[in-house]
């Protein structure tokens, strides 16, 4: 056996095991850990597929291990916060909201299969999704002030699915050059995620809630993917 397998396959575990903290952590209403889990967790799904490519190392127990991982990281984890971000509010209709780790696994058994997702991807991308929803459950129940905001996130768990599996192109953040006219929606995404970050740092500080701070995964993966509709829009 190869023993520069290891090095990606143990990123691979890695993500794998900061999904399961991540799944527990949500279990515990503990949302700003499980949230911050599934932001290491990326990290680790980042570098598993970079230093494969690096070693040169192609691994198909790698792959399979790596669509596990990712499911538990990016698609039960969120499902679970939600779920349980929305359980004192709406009781038992917030279990609907585990759908979302069933189309995660669908979308990323779609992606393994599909040859059209190598510079792009078609649909929205797990992490990406598991971002946005474990950053909005650190959101204070304080804020929910109208009845009807918990159901506007229940039905916005049905839009991510549908997000999830659509044949919507989205692009993907690898530059292969630097030109403008070539990677302007890339260029216009990074310049937005400055602008929101920093609002979301100065609201955070303003009104000495740290976790106003944390709103800015939500708000980042939201201008991504209004971007990417946006163009898309443009280009039909």
């Amino acid at each position: 056996m190869n023993n520069k397998r290891i090095i990606p396959n143990a990123f691979t575990s890695a993500n794998l095991l900061c999904g399961a903290v991540a799944t527990y952590m949500a279990t515990q209403n503990a949302f700003e850990w499980a949230f911050a889990f599934v932001c290491l967790g990326a990290f680790f799904d980042f570098f598993d597929g970079l230093s494969a490519r690096i070693l040169g190392i192609v691994n198909n127990m790698g792959i399979e291990l790596d669509s596990l991982a990712d499911d538990i990281t990016f698609g039960l984890a969120p499902a679970m916060a939600l779920c349980c971000y929305l359980m004192p509010l709406i009781g038992f209709w917030s279990f609907g909201v585990l759908l979302m780790a069933a189309f995660s696994a669908l979308r990323l058994a779609k992606f393994n299969l599909d040859e059209r997702q190598t510079t792009s991807f078609i649909g929205l991308a797990t992490p990406a999704n598991a971002i946005f929803w474990t950053s909005l459950c650190c959101m204070p129940y304080a804020l929910m002030t109208a009845s009807w905001m918990p159901w506007v996130l229940a039905g916005l768990s049905l839009v991510s699915c549908y997000l999830l599996v659509s044949e919507i192109p989205f692009f993907s953040l690898k530059f292969h050059n630097f030109s403008w006219r070539e990677n302007m929606d890339k260029y216009l995404f990074l310049v937005g995620v400055v602008v929101l970050v920093t609002l979301c740092v100065l609201e955070g500080i303003r009104y000495g809630h740290p976790e106003f701070m944390l709103f800015a995964g939500a708000a980042i993966v939201l201008w991504y993917v209004v971007l990417n509709l946006l163009f898309a829009t443009i280009k039909k």
